[in-house]
């Protein structure tokens, strides 16, 4: 069996997508395409005549039939939101032609770049009650909202494949199954699935979710509103594990971590419920989270990031973590 080259992924230079871009949509005359950020998608600033805008240009692991979704579903947020208090999303340009992205042709395959307006304000490191209480409001309008969309199209559910056996089977994969760890990483990752099937019996909140409610995704603040955006994970999953991203947020002091957290719930249960097991079961789905992004490092490391990072240190550290979660004796 031979083996075809793969490109890794590359950086789009700013003039190339200038050249492709800019007849495509009616922003005004370009003066500056900026590489601002390499994420998991990449981020150009571009500044325009009529004002700021964020391309972002997804990697190729994402297909046009994801970006459909994500902009179908910023769509229909975009009308149920629009009286909401507390809740706005970002939005995405539509061309001249009436779509919403671009595919382009990339040295590692093809990429899709979609236009979203820059959102101006400023970000929320939910240091205090106030601003946990207005941001638990605003997450349960987001899923308030969510429950009322039609979504038709096709999409994977965050569950338990999502988030434990398929992480699992590539970390797995990449150490490989005589690494001292591995005995470990199976019995963990088995036990932690059953304490989520075990919990998730108590009939617990399942909907379309963000799907990566933490950082500058979501504590974008205007005013009295918080900004959502980067719904590139959103799908139906448990809504304890969307907000378990925000429980675990590093900004915060650890002394002030449980404060925070009531403050954030209680605006939650202001706008809509969330039961006592709900919010038990946050904390088995931060330890999923994590799971979940030890085998997320795992899946750019040919393409993107490299090995160096990801040896033994790397390893220990997840596994040193995980120990300390008590979900193995």
């Amino acid at each position: 069996m031979s083996i075809q080259p793969t490109a890794l992924r590359s950086v789009l230079n700013p003039r190339y997508l200038e050249s492709a871009l800019r007849d495509e949509y009616d922003i005004g005359t370009w003066e500056e395409c900026l590489f601002w950020l390499r994420g998991l998608n990449d981020t150009y600033r571009v500044r325009t005549s009529s004002g700021m805008y964020i391309l972002r240009i997804y990697r190729t692991e994402i297909s046009e039939e994801d970006v459909q979704y994500e902009l179908s579903l910023l769509s229909q947020l975009k009308n149920v939101l629009g009286s909401a208090e507390h809740t706005d999303i970002g939005e995405y340009i539509e061309k001249k032609d009436h779509t919403g992205y671009t595919v382009l042709e990339a040295a590692e395959g093809k990429r899709v770049a979609v236009m979203f307006r820059y959102i101006e304000g400023t970000e929320n490191n939910l240091e205090d009650e106030e601003s946990c209480y207005a941001f638990g409001q605003s997450a349960a309008e987001l899923h308030e909202a969510m429950d009322q969309v039609n979504m038709e199209l096709p999409r994977y559910e965050l569950d338990l494949k999502l988030l434990i056996d398929e992480p699992l089977e590539r970390i797995i994969h990449y150490i490989g199954e005589n690494n001292e760890a591995a005995a470990f990483l199976h019995t963990f990752a088995t036990t932690l699935k059953e304490r989520i099937v075990a919990t998730s019996r108590q009939d617990l909140d399942f909907g379309l979710c963000h799907g990566d409610m933490h950082g500058n995704n979501n504590v974008f603040q205007q005013e009295h509103q918080f900004i959502h955006y980067d719904f590139e994970w959103a799908a139906k999953g448990w809504r304890a594990y969307d907000l378990a991203q925000v429980k675990v947020r590093k900004r915060q002091s650890d002394e002030r971590k449980a404060a925070l957290w009531d403050a954030l719930m209680a605006g939650y249960r202001s706008v809509r419920s969330f039961s006592a097991e709900d919010e038990q079961a946050v904390d088995l789905f931060i330890i999923a989270r994590r799971f979940w992004v030890m085998g997320l490092d795992v899946a750019f490391i040919e393409s993107d990031m490299g090995a160096l990072d990801y040896g033994s240190d790397w390893l220990d550290s997840f596994v040193e973590e995980f120990r300390e979660a008590d979900i193995v004796s």
